[in-house]
């Protein structure tokens, strides 16, 4: 490592070559999905290499290694949850409103009847399915509160399939 730290390619790819293995393994354990390991993987020797030179000799290789190992595993969890809540916290992902197995009908369906929402309906639901932005920001734009911008789109959301459902769509109401 420490010759890797002075800027000796040949020695990372010994680092590389001797401990990839025990690494991947140890992803494997933790992740249990190959996708996810090889992605923390990746990002592990990113880690190791942009840190090459705060290793000190004092700390053996392998837990040092290891600690950056945990600690992309720990951070690959927590986006992964963030990512997990994002899509909770959207709720209503557009997608499934113009899938006909969701309810809503097809996109031209959805389409068609948005002109007959409310300006604060349409404007709510460009921000959250067009411009991708959670409740709290589209609070922030119509200057209104979190939960009042997750009624407004909840409201929008169960008119257009009453709209859809009542021009002879087959489609199930809230």
């Amino acid at each position: 490592m420490l010759s890797y730290s002075a800027g000796d390619m040949e020695a990372f790819e010994e680092l590389y070559g001797r401990h990839k293995s025990r690494v991947f393994g140890f992803l494997m354990g933790k992740l249990k999905d190959r996708s996810e390991a090889e992605d923390t993987f990746q990002a592990i020797f990113a880690k190791l290499h942009q840190n090459r030179h705060r290793y000190r000799q004092d700390i053996p290789f392998l837990p040092w290694l290891f600690t950056i190992s945990r600690n992309a595993v720990i951070d690959h969890v927590r986006k992964k949850a963030a990512r997990r809540k994002y899509v909770t916290d959207s709720e209503y992902p557009m997608e499934s409103y113009a899938d006909p197995d969701q309810g809503l009908g097809s996109m031209d369906e959805v389409l068609s009847e948005l002109a007959r929402l409310s300006e604060s309906q349409r404007q709510a639901l460009e921000l959250r399915f067009s411009q991708g932005l959670t409740f709290a920001e589209i609070a922030e734009r119509m200057q209104t509160s979190a939960d009042n911008s997750r009624q407004i789109i909840s409201r929008a959301v169960r008119k257009l399939r009453s709209l859809i459902a009542g021009r002879g769509g087959k489609h199930e109401q809230d």
